[in-house]
């Protein structure tokens, strides 16, 4: 396991996370990631295993749906910077594009069926 940082775009959120080495992603055809366009971790992250910080209540939660899946995104900036995920409720996803010294466009992806669910 590797510990990774990030944070949106203003740096209102940072987190940290221990995950495995990123060398793909991941995109989902679900009507909210196809709108957002991130490329994302292919994993997923235990609540154990990221910290959040959050400066001045900047983190917002979207739900749509089953209310299930917990999309965050910063008020500030906009950015969203990880999900909480649908098929493993509590566990989270990384938009790969917010952790530092990761280049997401460079990465290859794979496509997930998400809207078939």
């Amino acid at each position: 396991m590797k510990t990774y940082k990030g944070s949106c775009h203003c740096g209102a959120i940072r987190f940290t996370f221990s995950g495995p080495e990123i060398d793909h992603g991941l995109h989902c055809n679900c009507s909210m990631c196809r709108r957002k366009g991130a490329v994302m971790s292919e994993f997923v992250v235990a609540p154990g295993d990221i910290s959040i910080e959050d400066q001045n209540n900047s983190l917002a939660t979207y739900e749509f749906g089953q209310h299930v899946a917990k999309h965050h995104f910063c008020r500030k900036c906009g950015i969203y910077p990880f999900h909480q995920t649908l098929r493993k409720p509590g566990y989270y996803r990384i938009n790969l594009g917010c952790v530092d010294e990761v280049d997401a466009l460079a990465l290859p992806v794979e496509v997930f069926d998400g809207a078939s669910l």
